[in-house]
């Protein structure tokens, strides 16, 4: 099925964008913290604390949030979460010169703890408005790929156009467009109604990691992750060597749009006859197209043409990998499957950024932060074909002792 006909299907555009609208600001509140923090009279190292504390509050709090909206619904959750990280983005704002650090801390771990799960809200309520399998599939590809915009234009718009002028009026922009996606998200018909499955009476709630399935999508988004954050430090330290900062926002821009091209190629294409077989593929031609990096790293311009066939892989791999999450998630844990998908990306991503930040220092250079993100794809590759039976109909087995309903 193609995106134009998905888009067409009733209530998929305005679901999507403001979905993709509501994510904006999260694609660029740590810089933003950080701006802030330097504005407040802080040092680089105190606003990058505060970065890695909200993402440590988003990372930690989005599974809860999950299985709150599994036994509640969208709306209520929704809301509360985009309120309440929305008015801590502003407080954020507001805080006067030369404070103690302590509330900017706090502020950020509220800011992510409370942040609303709106790309997992979305992709639970394809199953619903999309009962077709190939319509789904170009969904799922279509959002993987729109998703790459929200990377791109978030830190142009709030950070390059906003931000470098005025860091708090960004943050409270940021709070706006966070606020206005969600709400006009959950005033979706879709949203508004759906509701997870309730576990039968007497049953015990089980949690999202009690399927095989969704541990082993765990392990693949954490060594994505793992990959993106080490290649994404192999590209700032590439082109700071080639005495040209500037090309690093146009080399992440390039990764984006090679994922982009690759989503709408997925989309068109319709799912693999088997799925599991697909996700060890596309995670074997992932590593070894950030491979080919490791010998690009002396040039910014071969960098770059390696980062388009890398991204090529991203989208359509991810849209596999949502899909099954969806399928393999048990009964009333939906939502929750996905959060957890998006906490060990984020977990992956720091640890990928911690250790290749270590190396780029080091007299292996950029090449060795590329090695990393190679590797990293390479032990996801490995583990889900050491698991791969976990990602058909045995990832769904109901734990022992537990009437599902």
């Amino acid at each position: 099925m193609s995106p134009v006909a998905v888009l067409r299907t009733h209530g998929v555009a305005r679901l999507l964008g403001a979905s993709l609208l509501g994510r904006v600001p999260a694609t660029a509140i740590g810089l933003l913290l950080l701006l802030q923090v330097r504005d407040l009279g802080g040092s680089y190292a105190a606003g990058g604390l505060a970065a890695g504390v909200f993402s440590l509050g988003l990372a930690a709090s989005s599974p809860l949030l999950g299985r709150a909206i599994d036994a509640r619904g969208q709306t209520g959750v929704l809301r509360f979460g985009a309120w309440t990280s929305g008015a801590a983005l502003v407080a954020v704002a507001l805080l006067p010169h030369d404070w103690p650090l302590w509330p900017v801390m706090a502020l950020a771990f509220v800011i992510g703890a409370t942040h609303p799960p709106l790309s997992a809200c979305l992709r639970t309520l394809w199953g619903t408005v999309l009962p077709d399998a190939d319509a789904r599939h170009a969904a799922f590809a279509l959002e993987a790929s729109s998703q790459e915009l929200c990377f791109i234009f978030g830190p142009l718009v709030l950070v390059s156009l906003l931000a470098v002028h005025d860091p708090a009026a960004a943050l409270v922009v940021a709070a706006v467009i966070l606020v206005v996606g969600t709400t006009l998200f959950v005033g979706a018909q879709a949203s508004r109604d759906w509701r997870g499955t309730p576990p039968a009476p007497g049953a015990v709630r089980v949690r999202a990691l009690s399927a095989p399935g969704v541990r082993t999508l765990l392990i693949v988004g954490g060594g994505m992750g793992a990959s993106f954050g080490a290649i994404e430090v192999g590209i700032a330290a590439s082109a700071e060597a080639a005495g040209s900062r500037a090309a690093t926002g146009a080399l992440l821009a390039v990764w984006g749009v090679g994922s982009i091209l690759g989503g709408i190629a997925a989309a068109r294409h319709g799912a693999p006859a088997d799925r599991a077989a697909a996700v060890v593929l596309l995670l074997a031609v992932l590593s070894a197209c950030d491979a080919l990096l490791v010998g690009a790293a002396s040039s910014v311009w071969a960098i770059g043409a390696v980062l388009v066939l890398c991204g090529a892989a991203i989208a359509p791999l991810f849209t596999i990998v949502y899909g099954l999450a969806g399928d393999l998630a048990l009964p009333g844990t939906v939502t929750e499957a996905f959060t957890w998908l998006g906490t060990g990306i984020s977990a992956g991503v720091a640890a990928g950024s911690a250790v290749a930040g270590a190396l780029a220092s080091t007299d292996l250079g950029p090449s060795a932060c590329f090695a990393v993100g190679a590797a990293a794809v390479v032990a996801a590759a490995l583990s889900a074909q050491v698991r791969v039976r976990t990602l058909g109909p045995d990832g769904m087995t109901e734990p022992a002792g537990l009437a599902l309903a």
